[in-house]
């Protein structure tokens, strides 16, 4: 084996703090040290790779499409920051889904070059709630276990988003936790009740936190109720535009592990037009997705606009990465991704005094920038 490594010097955030100094990598990390050399306050930023577990699009292209859908919006969210991901589908039959995941399994099974790691599929939709819709298709459907383990043949399923309340879902949830599958609540009409009772269950998270769910009304409760209440994990659209900024303030003081995703579209990093979430029609405008309706239709977010983000509203540094690395890191029992230190995946992002990204590293392999995207997605 070559003992020749990659070394980056900066300021570096590892799991016990900040330290001044230099990270030795090929594809792993081998070491970190500190180093007297290395300027404090003007030194290069140097994080955890981000982990995206909620995706549908990017560059014009659409999980959905099946194919090599799963490259393309690997190696765009790359650029971004972002060195790991989940492919994310939609609500629809069940053979746009088969083709779907059966785009995703050459995706996971070798990361495409210049591209973010596909830890595996999060499965949004079908098992939702067709009142609580939002922005997916109506072709709803009631889960069985041999469906979804047919389905997990195909591509292995990570998390998969279920209305608790359907019938027969929450029954079901003991055996999705017992394949290994993360279940979240979401796109759900169901009570603070319906939220615990989850929760008991085996669910684990709350997919996109407040959009989709009922809500906290204080005489009727509802899903995010559930989750400001008894949540230790929960995914939130941090582009400002999903949730106005006082309430992700409060959902952060409310859950311990409250994570970021963008829930981006194949609007992302493109000009404004309409573009296809699954299939639905969807228009970029302003920095933002909508159906004809005006209804949000998923986000034009990056991870590195979402570390921007997350600091703007207050977080420090720190806080703010563990909320798009650590977290989404730990929530799926990937204990060698999401943090620098030695032995873990050479998952790293550097950025610039204004939290852009300067260079990015997936497994140890450098991914090409492109620049003004970058800056301006």
């Amino acid at each position: 084996m070559s003992n020749v490594f990659n070394s980056l010097s900066g300021r570096i955030l590892t799991p016990s703090g900040w330290i001044n100094g230099t990270i030795a990598f090929d594809q792993r990390i081998h070491t970190i040290g500190h180093d007297a050399a290395v300027a404090g306050n003007r030194a290069l930023t140097i994080l955890p790779g981000f982990i995206d577990l909620h995706v549908h699009g990017a560059a014009g292209t659409d999980i959905m499409e099946g194919g090599d859908a799963g490259a393309v919006v690997a190696r765009t969210h790359a650029r971004h920051g972002t060195t790991s991901l989940l492919g994310t589908t939609l609500t629809a039959r069940e053979p746009a889904i088969r083709r779907a995941l059966e785009g995703l399994a050459g995706v996971i099974a070798a990361r495409p070059a210049g591209g973010a790691r596909m830890l595996g599929v999060h499965l949004e939709g079908p098992f939702l709630n067709i009142h609580r819709l939002g922005a997916q298709p109506p072709d709803v459907m009631v889960a069985s276990l041999a469906q979804v383990q047919a389905l997990n043949a195909i591509a292995p399923i990570r998390v998969l988003t279920m209305a608790p309340e359907v019938p027969d879902h929450l029954e079901l949830i003991p055996a999705l936790r017992g394949m290994g599958i993360r279940v979240q609540i979401g796109h759900s009409a169901g009570t603070y009740d319906d939220g615990v009772a989850a929760l008991n269950a085996g669910a684990t998270g709350f997919t996109h936190l407040f959009n989709g769910m009922t809500g906290t009304d204080h005489h009727a409760p509802g899903m995010a109720a559930a989750a400001l209440a008894h949540a230790e994990y929960a995914e939130i659209i941090p582009d400002l535009q999903h949730v106005q900024p006082g309430v992700i303030r409060a959902a952060l003081r409310a859950i311990p592990r409250l994570y970021g995703v963008t829930d981006a579209t194949s609007a992302t990093g493109m000009p404004d037009g309409e573009y296809a979430l699954g299939t639905q029609r969807v228009f970029k405008c302003q920095g933002c997705v909508r159906l004809a309706t005006g209804s949000l239709a998923g986000s034009v977010l990056t991870m590195d606009q979402a570390l921007r983000n997350f600091v703007g509203l207050g977080l420090d540094l720190a806080d703010a990465s563990n909320r798009l690395s650590r977290y989404p890191a730990d929530y799926l029992d990937e204990m060698e991704r999401g943090r620098l230190q030695p032995g873990a995946w050479a998952d790293i992002v550097v950025l610039d005094e204004a939290l852009h990204p300067v260079a990015v590293y997936v497994e140890g392999e450098a991914i090409p920038l492109n620049n003004a995207e970058t800056q301006n997605p």
